[in-house]
């Protein structure tokens, strides 16, 4: 039995319709992610599941229970569910213990004492129980809003953009740290993100939103290397569409030259196609005679993601080492390398083949 299992639920907003038959299941111990743009449903689907949100069709269970269905609803303090919020809602008049203690004030003592404690240690902040929240960096407040939402021993723990104020790079960072903690707590979750990176370092598996509908559900390397559709291709990762004709059982003619691979089914020669075509699919070479001139180039420590143009006038997209410090309006050796094609017939799902 899943720990939570959310099955074709409908939520409108007025007589707007927000969320379309959404359904997705997590175990025990599973974390799943809601990834996707601002304003796609993913949070109106997470405060479903919390009870702020009544969908008008469809079903919530959590633990076994129906907690809406029609109209039986339960009441979001009947169910359970911890809440951490991207603006962590900590009580600035109260310390670290404190903070921790509010959901559990019912404990006893000596248990709530036992609790604190334990969670202090977990989130690695031991020695910050006497602290306030304005004496604690951004990274320790997103810990004390963890441990607070912890503390009862939720069904489930609901994280809404929990990393969004914080800096890009403690982004992932506290994303795996508290990864770390909801697994050695057996703790089902849900991430709601719009930061593919955080998705990846944090969750089991991951549902991709998009005007309301899941577009893809499945594993952080599926959805990079076998998306869907052109919406999950062109969110997850980076790369350009290029569009060819299908000329032969397995080529595709395209401005960059004849690609080799599995084509879509259903297609005969002479059907349009779109190949996606990612940074790592176009390989830096000095020796090679084929050249493409940088028309843009972001720096990112470790590499360059460059911006070429081919003689075409295509333009693709290639990670290079950074050591390859090139110009703009320079032309340098490539070739390409396609270990994997994501081939998609225009207009439909795609068709991808290792």
């Amino acid at each position: 039995m899943n720990r939570l299992q959310v099955n074709q639920i409908n939520v409108s907003y007025g007589s707007t319709q927000i969320v379309y038959d959404v359904s997705f299941g997590l175990g025990d111990g599973q974390i799943g992610c809601l990834l996707g743009p601002s304003g796609c449903g993913k949070t109106t689907v997470l405060r479903a599941i919390a009870g702020f949100e009544n969908p008008f069709s469809g079903s919530i269970e959590i633990a076994g229970q129906v907690v809406s269905e029609g109209k039986r609803i339960v009441p979001p303090e009947k169910r359970r569910v911890g809440m951490v919020f991207q603006d962590f809602a900590l009580f600035p008049n109260m310390n670290v213990a404190d903070n921790i203690r509010f959901g559990i004030r019912s404990w006893k003592y000596q248990d709530q004492q036992a609790r604190i404690h334990e969670l202090l240690a977990l989130v690695g902040m031991p020695t910050l129980a006497l602290a306030y929240p304005h004496q604690l960096s951004g990274g320790q407040q997103q810990r004390v809003a963890l441990a607070r939402a912890m503390a009862p021993k939720p069904t489930i723990l609901l994280m809404d953009e929990p990393f969004s104020s914080l800096d890009v790079e403690l982004r992932e960072q506290l994303a795996h740290e508290v990864r770390n903690i909801l697994k050695q707590e057996n703790i089902t979750a849900i991430l709601v993100t719009h930061d593919q990176q955080e998705a990846f370092a944090m969750a089991d598996d991951i549902c991709v939103i998009y005007e309301g509908r899941i577009q893809q559900h499945d594993s952080a390397y599926n959805l990079y290397h076998k998306p869907v559709n052109h919406f999950v291709a062109d969110f997850i990762g980076e790369g350009v569409i290029v569009p060819g004709m299908v000329v032969g059982s397995n080529t595709v003619n395209t401005e960059l030259g004849n690609i080799h691979g599995m084509v879509p089914v259903g297609c005969k020669p002479g059907c349009h196609v779109d190949v996606l075509v990612r940074p790592d699919d176009v390989v830096h070479d000095d020796a090679s005679e084929e050249t493409a001139t940088v028309v843009e180039r972001a720096f990112r420590g470790s590499d360059f993601l460059y911006t070429l143009r081919m003689p075409s006038g295509a333009e693709v997209l290639s990670l290079v080492p950074s050591h390859h410090d090139h110009e703009i309006n320079e032309k340098i050796g490539i070739h390409l390398k396609f270990d994997h094609l994501v081939i998609f017939k225009k207009q439909e799902a795609a068709q991808s083949q290792e």
